[in-house]
Parts: structure tokens; C-alpha cells; sequence
């Protein structure tokens, strides 16, 4: 039986929330925006929980998390880095024994268990998958002064959202290419997981259905 590990992301600081607390911490509703993401995933059918969570936090992840809410799968708790990717890599190097990971924002509260089993069904025959929306609104492509460029057909267009989902070897992989260039001091910007296997492998990254209402609490309006 193959085994699926999530890696719910929580060491961002948030500096676009206005607020003292990391965005991951503040309650909403009965309880943190941590807590329904890592519920969840302990809710579904993954084998295995890691939490990357901010340098020194990790016996408030324990305690006001894991302990809290007897959040059972959790198989280990991690440092994140410098910058997501660090987070992301170092999240990896505690799955071993996964066969495939879910990467998720601990900041994605409303993430559902239909969206983690469609990851977790479609993956065993894409290898790499991505949550996503259609775009609604019409996007345009602009140059560094605010002129646009082009405008690209709507129908063409998505929204990426969490999980990202990968064979573990292949996200590995790429992750660990993408570290090694980054301490040659290539210049390097990946804005999410998939760019990351786009860029260090040649597998295709299949679109699957998310859901609209799978935010990220970004800005305080989010939060309402």
C-alpha cells in the first residue's frame, strides 16, 4: 500500500496581516487557522502528518496543536527556513518512508477531505498534481511599468491553490536540484511547488478541480 504524507506549511510571519501573531495562529472562528488545515488532513485517509513550523515554535506546535487537538498522524515536527522552499525541502527530508507528498499551507484553513482524496487518487496516475480554479476575471499580462502586454484567454487560465501534490522521489529530486542552485548562487524565483518540478524535471503537472472557497488568509479581510 502506498503511503501519503502531508506537508502542512506553517513558518511564514504573515507581514501582510498587520498583526503581531503569525497569520497561522490567529483564531478563527473556535479555533486557529492552523488547527482546520492540520484537522483536516487528520480526518482523511493520509498515513502521515509533518508540520514545518517557525524556528523555535515547535513546542507550541506540539502542545497547542498536536496535544490539544489529538492530532495522531503527526510523525514529526521541523524548522522551517529562510524562505519557502527552505521550509518545503526540509518538510521532505522527514518523509522517507512517504511514497507520495501533499504540500499544503497551514494557511489554507478550508481545505476539504474531497480535495485531499482527489489529490491523493489523481496523483498515483499523474505524479505531479495541483489544486486550482478556473480564473474568473480577465488577466493581463503587464510590463514592469504597468503596461499591458497581452491578455491571455480566460479559458486557458487557473488560479493555483493547496495541495500540491507529488511522487515523494520526483518532489525530492527537484527540491534538492533547486537547493544545490541556489548555493551556487543561481538566480532562481519559484513561486510554488509545481514550478519547482516544472523546472528540475520533465514530468507534467496535471490541473485537478479545487474549490473557490480554499483561501489563503493573506490580508485581514481574509480572515472575515
Amino acid at each position: 500500500m502506498s503511503k501519503f504524507y502531508a506537508i502542512v506549511l506553517s513558518a511564514g510571519v504573515g507581514s501582510r496581516m498587520n498583526s503581531n501573531i503569525p497569520k497561522q495562529y490567529l483564531m478563527l472562528k473556535d479555533k486557529p487557522v492552523l488547527a482546520h488545515s492540520l484537522l483536516a488532513f487528520e480526518n482523511s485517509d493520509v498515513d502521515g502528518i509533518v508540520i514545518v513550523c517557525g524556528s523555535g515554535d515547535e513546542d507550541y506546535i506540539k502542545n497547542e496543536f498536536v496535544e490539544k487537538y489529538a492530532l495522531r498522524k503527526v510523525k514529526a515536527i521541523v524548522k522551517g527556513g529562510a524562505e519557502r522552499y527552505n521550509s518545503v525541502y526540509n518538510g521532505l527530508l522527514a518523509c522517507e518512508d512517504a511514497d507520495y507528498v501533499l504540500i499544503h499551507d497551514g494557511a489554507r484553513p478550508y481545505v476539504t477531505e474531497e480535495i485531499i482524496k482527489r489529490n491523493t487518487d489523481e496523483v498515483v496516475k499523474y505524479k505531479a498534481v495541483v489544486t486550482s480554479v478556473k480564473a474568473t476575471d480577465t488577466v493581463k499580462i503587464a510590463d514592469d511599468d504597468g503596461f499591458v502586454i497581452s491578455t491571455p484567454e480566460r479559458k486557458s487560465v487557473y488560479f493555483m491553490q493547496t495541495p500540491q501534490t507529488f511522487e515523494y522521489k520526483l518532489a525530492l529530486d527537484s527540491y534538492s536540484a533547486l537547493i544545490k542552485d541556489l548555493e551556487k548562487e543561481v538566480k532562481v524565483q519559484v513561486t510554488d511547488d509545481a514550478q519547482v518540478v516544472e523546472m528540475y524535471s520533465d514530468t507534467k503537472v496535471k490541473l485537478i478541480e479545487g474549490d473557490y472557497s480554499n483561501i489563503k488568509i493573506t490580508v485581514p479581510k481574509d480572515l472575515q
